[in-house]
């Protein structure tokens, strides 16, 4: 069995040739150069990809969600109760949560895994739960670094895996009571921004306990002491198992040279670590949408990363990547399906 540093070794670089062809290919197509605009750099990127293996279609997606409590919600830094990860994970099983419809709308199956409720096992999730919940960061660690390590592998080979049966295109989002506060300390240490500038309301807190939420998130940057060029320790130390969970599964859609479309804040401190950890998984990243989330923009200018949609959303749990899917669907289609100016006996002035 692959370890993860034989994994991270084998992350492929793109198909620069390919993306060359991609952009030729494009520019002869039945409109005006560069008129579809991202939705061309976005066929171009996926061109480079070689886990689609010159193919431009994505027809098989999955939308992994990472389910997982948080110690930290002791802190009060957030209005909702505890009890409701597990709630909603089980409601996911039923299909009848946003992100559900959102995927089913876009041909997308969900896996739904609990790397970390406390509850016991629900009927219908994944189990690659490593403990109930994670450590309050405010004093101490969310957890081990044997711990991280383990959903870090865990994951990424749970994604090897959906590829190898025929994955195409993935997605990550992820479900866990509190878990802004983690998403913020990550994004601090890895943007190197103070957290008053990346803290924001999470799921409803009222204004008034801005304040204390910055508070913990300090705290906890303060107590760990995590190590910004290790992006393994900041999530082992300030994260949680969601987070480290679809860090998990960008990397293991980059080894296999697969696209993984990215949610909102949530998501943006896992990509930040999974970058850190193995910085040539960054072609592999597609955004979705701008979080309303306070450090968004923060942490999307140090992926270097814009979002195709911009809709106000911060509910998480993978909705902004499904709604994203029909555009890389959309970038495949212009691709495959327009004619040509040639076939057409078209011939434009040169772009100057």
């Amino acid at each position: 069995m692959q370890t993860l540093a034989t994994i991270l070794a084998a992350i492929p670089a793109p198909d620069e040739g390919a993306m060359r062809r991609a952009q030729q290919h494009l520019n002869g197509l039945l409109k005006p150069v560069g008129s579809l605009g991202r939705l061309e750099s976005l066929a171009v990127q996926l061109a480079g990809m070689p886990g689609l293996q010159g193919e431009l279609r994505v027809d098989e997606k999955a939308l992994i969600v990472l389910c997982a409590d948080h110690g930290v919600w002791q802190e009060g830094v957030t209005v909702s109760p505890k009890a409701v990860t597990a709630i909603q994970a089980a409601n996911m099983v039923q299909a009848n949560t946003g992100v559900c419809v959102l995927a089913a709308q876009a041909g997308a199956k969900v896996h739904v895994l609990d790397v970390g409720i406390d509850a016991d096992l629900i009927s219908g999730l994944i189990n690659m739960k490593v403990a109930r919940g994670s450590g309050n960061i405010a004093t101490g660690p969310a957890m081990s670094g044997e711990q991280a390590e383990a959903v870090l592998l865990s994951t990424v080979r749970y994604t090897r895996q959906l590829a190898a049966q025929g994955v195409k295109l993935f997605g990550v989002g992820e479900l866990g009571m509190a878990n802004t506060t983690p998403a913020a300390a990550v994004v601090s240490v890895l943007t190197g921004s103070a957290p008053q500038a990346v803290v924001g309301l999470g799921a409803n807190l009222p204004e008034s306990r801005l304040d204390h939420k910055v508070q913990v998130v300090s705290r906890a940057l303060a107590v760990n002491q995590p190590d910004a060029a290790d992006g393994l320790d900041v999530l082992a130390k300030v994260g949680g198992y969601d987070l480290l969970g679809m860090t998990g599964v960008i990397v293991g859609a980059a080894s296999c040279g697969l696209p993984v479309v990215l949610d909102g804040f949530l998501s943006y401190a896992s990509a930040l670590a999974a970058c850190r950890i193995a910085p040539q998984v960054k072609p592999y990243l597609i955004p979705s949408h701008l979080s309303a989330e306070k450090g968004a923009r923060i942490a999307l200018a140090a992926l270097g990363l814009e979002p195709y949609l911009s809709m106000e959303m911060r509910l998480g749990e993978g909705s902004g990547a499904a709604l994203a899917m029909p555009l890389v669907d959309a970038a495949c289609a212009i691709y495959n399906q327009m004619g040509t100016l040639a076939g057409s006996n078209i011939v434009l002035p040169p772009v100057q």
